[in-house]
């Protein structure tokens, strides 16, 4: 049989035509990863999602911020807000000093890892909006609703006169501008808190209700333009159009506490426990989202918290522990005697996986379902109560300490 023999030119044809084939093959494995959609990837995994909202005032400084944790899975969330007083030594800033310090001083990522280290979580999103901006998308979504309890009616220090109407309303741009900026002598630093993070509720409430008419192709660029996130165009559409699934019902909300103290002239509110205490808060409510298919996140669960023990004010402090983890608690009491040696939580409903949850709060591993008697003694089927927590003298105010014997 003869042998083809290939020329020295031929050769050098096949080798270029290898290395072209090579860089086309290369191309189109680096174009598919451009267009790996992250959002998309983590919807799949049905996993928690957590997204940092940072709100911009008319300097650029940061007029307030939010982390929304939400389970795409159940539609269930939780919207946790950062007070920008909030105070500690902040590693970006190399001092103690505000939250809201680090964001117009070091900038966003900073400030995302900051607030990453302050809730003990990781937050792979993140999203600005201009205070211009805000006001432009309440006037697209119809209005931003909220509850007012008193009509406003007060000068700002311009004279400018704020007004607004008491009563669950909704709010234009302009109106959503005096919401988050009016101040009356009275009230405190929690209670324009609580603003804004009912302005972010509203936000996300506006999102949801209005989602069939953002997300038409026609118009969900010119709302997504607003917002300036970390994510690619098609990522964030992605983000948002699984965050107008929440149920906007049942949002969880969520605040970091604290004591206010004066440090370098300023007033920093320095979060209970060091820190920890919110984020064990903040874990406590992830793991509902998270637990099960949502169905255990439909509702806020009723506690209620008998103090045991001859400790007195031992309920009503730990009954403000379980409210700041966004539970509802009845008035606390006494239980039927005073010399309980262990703490003891009851479940009333049958619900061993969120009684854990409950638990694992103040570490407190003692659980167990209400005998038939208790429940014919009882007042709490009544009540509506879900768990029963009766502090014994192993509680030492936070968590339960195991004896040592």
């Amino acid at each position: 049989m003869r042998k083809i023999k290939i020329r020295d030119e031929q050769k050098g044809i096949i080798f270029i035509a290898l290395i072209i084939i090579t860089a086309v093959a290369l191309s189109f494995v680096f174009a598919f990863s451009l267009k790996t959609n992250t959002v998309e990837d983590a919807l799949k995994e049905k996993g928690i999602m957590r997204t940092l909202f940072i709100i911009e005032d008319d300097d650029s400084s940061m007029l307030f911020s939010s982390v929304l944790i939400y389970n795409p899975s159940s539609n269930k969330a939780a919207l946790v807000n950062l007070p920008g007083h909030t105070g500690a030594i902040y590693q970006s800033l190399g001092r103690v000093d505000k939250l809201q310090k680090v964001y117009s001083e070091a900038g966003v990522i900073s400030f995302r890892n900051e607030v990453e280290k302050l809730l003990g979580m990781t937050i792979p999103y993140y999203a600005i909006i201009t205070l211009e901006n805000f006001i432009k998308i309440s006037d697209y979504l119809g209005g931003m609703r909220v509850f007012i309890s008193e009509p406003v009616d007060c000068l700002s220090e311009e004279g400018e006169r704020w007004l607004l109407p008491s009563g669950a309303i909704n709010l234009d741009g302009d109106k959503i501008n005096t919401y988050l900026h009016y101040r009356l002598e009275d009230e405190t630093e929690a209670d324009v808190q609580e603003r804004y993070q009912n302005a972010m509720a509203a936000f996300i409430t506006g999102i949801h209700d209005k989602k069939f008419v953002i997300f038409q192709k026609a118009n969900r660029k010119r709302y997504l333009d607003f917002i300036k996130t970390n994510l690619k165009e098609e990522e964030e559409t992605t983000l948002f159009d699984a965050i107008a699934d929440v149920d906007a019902e049942s949002i969880i909300k969520q605040t970091i506490t604290g004591s206010l103290r004066r440090v370098d002239g300023q007033q920093l509110l320095m979060p209970d426990n060091n820190g920890e205490f919110i984020k064990e808060a903040v874990k406590t409510t992830t793991n509902l989202l998270a637990s099960t298919d949502g169905t255990l996140t439909s509702r806020v669960y009723v506690l209620e918290i008998q103090n045991g023990t001859t400790t007195q004010g031992l309920a009503r402090n730990t009954a403000i522990l379980f409210q700041n983890a966004s539970y509802d608690v009845l008035s606390p009491v006494n239980a039927p005697r005073n010399d309980y040696e262990e703490t003891v939580i009851i479940d009333h409903i049958g619900n061993m996986e969120v009684a854990k949850i409950v638990g694992e709060f103040i570490r407190c591993s003692n659980i167990r379902e209400a005998t038939p008697e208790e429940e014919a003694e009882s007042s709490s089927l009544d009540a509506g109560v879900d768990f029963t927590i009766i502090l014994g003298r192993d509680f030492d105010g936070r968590y339960v300490v195991p004896s040592r014997r």
